[in-house]
């Protein structure tokens, strides 16, 4: 049995605006939406638990999401580490693998997941990566004093999938209000190896209008290019009648 944690409990302080940014309409709904859709398409998750603010665990149940597994709402914490660690405690005893979502994450290909996990499943600890693009220039007292290899470097995305017993182990006395920006951090600190899975670079965390307007480019560019195959496939269909 695999789980997924999908961590939605911030303000989006720096999305601006009174609505959380996970509950903003990407397309025609919520940016949460979108999210847990794509675990509730992956065949290797068996349960979602969702981790959102006390005040909009309520309001997530009036905007009538259907899951078609099996989803848990939990109240998360005043941190990310304290959020996950809330979520984790609500994750079926029998799991084997979790996996942590930033619910903010809405462009995760299914099959990203699912790498994610078989190879969590295979080695104990995996992480989703993206390549850098831009040159990285190390800066000392406002001088360039080295430039780093990009191809060496990767950025951390989510999902980042780790054996059940793993994770527990890397938050045993771990202090919550700890800024920790990844669970892959802990895990390393235990001495296991986190093993890196490409993934794509689209799969950014929305915390910027401007992320929001991206996305949606990228949404809007998916739903033409299906109704450009489809319209291609209905023609051949005409064609060979």
């Amino acid at each position: 049995m695999n789980s997924a944690v999908i961590v939605a409990a911030g303000s989006g302080s720096r999305f601006g605006g009174k609505t959380p940014k996970q509950f903003v309409n990407l397309g025609k709904k919520p940016l949460i939406f979108h999210t847990l859709e794509k675990f509730d398409l992956c065949e290797l998750v068996d349960e979602i638990v969702l981790v959102l603010a006390e005040d909009k665990i309520d309001y997530f149940r009036q905007l009538g999401y259907q899951s078609k597994k099996k989803l848990k709402l939990v109240e998360g914490g005043k941190t990310r580490a304290e959020s996950v660690f809330k979520g984790l405690s609500k994750v079926d005893p029998r799991t084997q693998i979790v996996a942590i979502h930033d619910g903010a994450r809405p462009l995760v290909f299914v099959e990203e997941i699912s790498r994610t996990l078989e190879v969590a499943i295979e080695k104990g600890a995996a992480c989703l990566v993206a390549p850098i693009n831009d040159t990285i220039k190390k800066v000392c007292d406002g001088k360039i004093t080295e430039t780093i290899d990009r191809h060496l470097l990767r950025r951390a995305l989510t999902p980042q999938a780790f054996r059940f017993e793993i994770l527990l182990k890397a938050f045993d006395g771990v202090c919550l209000n700890e800024s920790i920006t990844d669970e892959s951090l802990l895990v390393e600190r235990l001495g296991i190896k986190v093993f890196a899975v490409e993934g794509s670079a689209r799969n950014i965390k929305i915390t910027t209008p401007e992320d929001l307007a991206f996305a949606n480019f990228i949404l809007q560019g998916e739903k033409c290019s299906e109704s450009v195959s489809e319209t291609i496939f209905t023609d051949l269909k005409k064609v060979k009648s």
